[in-house]
């Protein structure tokens, strides 16, 4: 029964500190590619092992945001926040001290661990919080915050690094955190439901499929393909360990529905309801959400790496570079909401997904070794009007599209896809483009006609990376190259560098294309408020009987 009675405004304060959360967990993520260069050069790693700890960061968000939707409902929304929001503190204050990139990747294991019972207490929060319109204009300030940080962490964080370090740009992560811990004092009251029950072994099949899936795409480069390469820790009959990995980790998600089916059979709480997935609404929309983060994680990593270790240019060079795509996501978010009214989600997301496919198509023709040219910024533009749409849109699907009593397990199942993807946008970039630079190196030296095979089996292959020209001068200035052999390897490295990255865009955009047939079955918007029993887990007594019935059907 709907009360139609009209609620008093609530403070927003709040909605501040929820806001402020968002930011928090998103600027860390941003800052990791703006920071890139100063932690290759303060620990002399190449740059794919700390990107090890952007994948960590998605990884453990992904394999435990299940898990910490439950662990909110049985212990209190309130308490168990505030308590990850001071352990996230503690990250950043293991970032600004890290010796090692070791305690970097464990700073931000850290923080995922945080993260994934922030997630989801977001939406639980704002349903104790807010009702009415002041809830649906809470929910929608959560994509924006996304993208308000994005333009943060290249602005303010690119200046940090350039001007004093990247250790200070984390110093932000703790004021931010230490603000978010004191305004959380203004949240109502709410008090755990010692009744939820946390179905470990779904957590435990769960966790490790998106563990396994997660290193064996980040791996794919370094360790093989399918057969394993020197870089492999161990193989399988010769096989690399990578696509076993991957192969794991489906099997193991479809054990995970497998056991929830069977749970939900027998009458018992599963660890997310399979009704989230019950309509091909539900299903398009995390399959949108998925990809879009992937490809905005994609590009967050290209960018910065082509810049500063390619170019060897300032991080704040980077934040001039990607300021017309955030700018232009943080803008986009904001504004798509009114659009709502006169356009359904299925028409604003594939005009979105197509403009973003437009986007990598012309940059992957346009771009060169200057991000400043005007075609270059024109396409970041439009890929971040679409990327903005997006941002939002998907967001408000997922809260929408599902029965409003499953906004809890929604909030979850947001918060697996969105980490998981963005690992894994983030892996196959990398693995991406150093896989089509070897390729295009190699092929490039054996038919230069200035290198004969002698100068060629001096050039390591076997360990090609993104380099600048001059640190590549460095590494060729221990052999007996000439200077003119070294002026074409030079030469040859450059042109590769450029034909990967091009050809990388080009793929992104393909995957682009792919997304619009998700979108074309996103549903029309239906306004909804989420409902205060989130918050505790409750679920009505007919839903769950809606619930065990799916699973009867399905199995």
């Amino acid at each position: 029964m709907t009360d139609t009675t009209t609620p008093a405004r609530a403070s927003w304060a709040p909605l501040v500190a929820l806001f402020l959360a968002q930011i928090l967990m998103s600027y860390n993520v941003s800052a990791l590619p703006v920071t890139l260069g100063g932690m290759v050069e303060t620990f002399g790693v190449p740059p794919t092992d700390v990107s090890t700890a952007i994948v960590t960061y998605g990884l453990v968000v992904a394999a435990l945001v299940m898990v910490g939707a439950k662990i909110g409902q049985r212990v209190g929304w309130v308490l168990i926040f505030r308590i990850v929001v001071a352990l996230f503190a503690a990250s950043g204050v293991i970032m600004v001290f890290a010796p090692g990139v070791g305690w970097v990747i464990f700073a931000q294991a850290l923080a995922g661990a945080s993260a994934a019972i922030i997630v989801p207490s977001l939406v639980a929060l704002i349903a104790e919080n807010y009702h009415g319109s002041q809830q649906a204009t809470a929910i929608g300030s959560l994509g924006s915050a996304r993208a308000l940080a994005g333009v943060t962490a290249f602005l303010l964080g690119g200046t940090l690094a350039t001007l004093v370090g990247w250790q200070p740009v984390f110093i932000v992560v703790i004021a931010i955190a230490v603000v978010v811990f004191f305004l959380s004092f203004r949240f109502a009251p709410v008090g755990g439901n010692p009744a939820v029950k946390i179905d470990i072994i779904a957590a435990v099949i769960i966790g490790l499929a998106i563990v396994a899936l997660t290193l064996g795409v980040n791996n794919l480069n370094g360790w093989g393909l399918l057969q394993a390469g020197p870089g492999a820790p161990f193989d399988i009959l010769g096989m690399s360990p990578a696509p076993v990995l991957i192969v794991v980790g489906v099997v193991l998600v479809q054990l995970f529905f497998l056991w929830t089916r069977r749970r939900t059979r027998q009458g018992k709480v599963p660890l997310v309801s399979l009704s989230v997935f019950g309509s091909s609404r539900e299903r398009a929309a995390v399959y949108a959400m998925f990809i879009v983060v992937a490809l905005e994680a994609a590009l967050n990593f290209t960018v910065p790496l082509y810049i500063q270790i390619v170019q060897g240019r300032t991080p704040f060079d980077t934040s001039l570079a990607m300021l017309p795509f955030n700018l232009t996501v943080f803008v986009t978010a904001m504004v798509v909401v009114r659009f709502y009214g006169r356009f359904s989600p299925r028409t604003i997301g594939v005009f979105s997904f197509s403009l973003t496919t437009i986007a990598l198509v012309w940059l992957s023709f346009v771009v060169t070794n200057n991000w400043e040219t005007l075609p270059t910024i024109l396409g970041l533009f439009v890929f971040g009007v679409g990327q903005g749409a997006l941002v939002t849109l998907v967001f408000n699907v997922l809260v929408t599209a599902s029965p409003k009593e499953l906004a809890g397990d929604v909030g979850s199942v947001r918060g697996t896809t969105q980490n998981l993807a963005s690992a894994v946008g983030t892996a196959v970039a990398g693995a991406l483009l150093v896989g089509l630079l070897a390729g295009n190196i190699t092929a490039a030296l054996a038919a230069h006609p200035e290198l004969p095979d002698e100068a060629v089996a001096q050039v390591p292959l076997d360990s090609v990376n993104f380099v600048s020209n001059d640190r590549l001068r460095d590494v060729l200035a221990n052999t007996d190259l000439s200077d003119q052999q070294v002026d074409a390897a030079v030469q040859v490295n450059e042109d590769s560098r450029l034909s990967a990255l091009r050809l990388g865009l080009l793929i992104l955009a393909g995957v682009s294309a792919i997304a619009i047939v998700p979108a074309s079955r996103l549903p029309k918007y239906r306004a909804g408020e989420v409902p205060e029993s989130v918050a505790a887990g409750d679920m009505p007594d007919d839903l769950a009987q809606a619930d065990q019935a799916l699973a009867e059907e399905e199995s």
